[in-house]
């Protein structure tokens, strides 16, 4: 498939790509907390982009409109049967636990594993809320018109991921390990 408008869109949307593949797919691992899942969540998400690419007249607001169609695929994916029937959050018997080694319990490591952990015990809509307006640092109003509910929905949900996000922490024993970690 190649677009209508020529090689000026296609060496635009290379460029877009190339410079934003990075950052989606970090959204997108945040958002599902599965690293191959996300990169396939990236790939339909561009392969969406690249269709109405010679449609989109404001550049400005591509990174929005590319993160509500990150989200979209994210959420279309969920809601496919097989993926129902899988279940994310089990623990491999073949890895040793994580508080079994006091050296690996130290550094910034361990607390991005344990807040990676945390993250997918948040409730989806709820993690939703949180990630976009934490990570990708978007205003109340830009995360309600990604997520298509009110401002009101969006301070709700973000309250509820974070008020979960705490007591995920909490239960796993990394919130005394972040605040010696935010504190140093």
């Amino acid at each position: 498939m190649s677009l209508e408008r020529g090689s000026d869109d296609e060496e635009r949307f290379r460029a877009f790509a190339a410079g934003s593949a990075v950052s989606l797919g970090r959204l997108a691992y945040l958002l599902c907390g599965d690293r191959h899942f996300a990169e396939d969540l990236v790939q339909s998400c561009l392969m969406k982009l690249y269709r109405v690419w010679p449609r989109i007249d404001q550049p400005a607001a591509v990174d929005a409109y590319v993160r509500q169609v990150l989200l979209r695929v994210w959420l279309n994916e969920r809601r496919k049967p097989w993926r129902r029937a899988e279940s994310r959050t089990g623990v491999v018997p073949d890895l040793a636990a994580t508080g079994s080694d006091p050296a690996l319990g130290v550094g910034s490591d361990h607390v991005r594993q344990l807040l990676r952990q945390a993250l997918a015990e948040v409730p989806p809509r709820q993690r939703v809320a949180v990630v976009l307006r934490y990570w990708s640092q978007l205003s109340v109003t830009e995360t309600a018109a990604i997520m298509r509910c009110s401002e009101g929905t969006v301070r709700s949900q973000t309250a509820r991921g974070l008020t979960a996000l705490r007591a995920a922490m909490t239960r796993l024993g990394g919130a005394a390990t972040l605040a010696r970690e935010l504190s140093s």
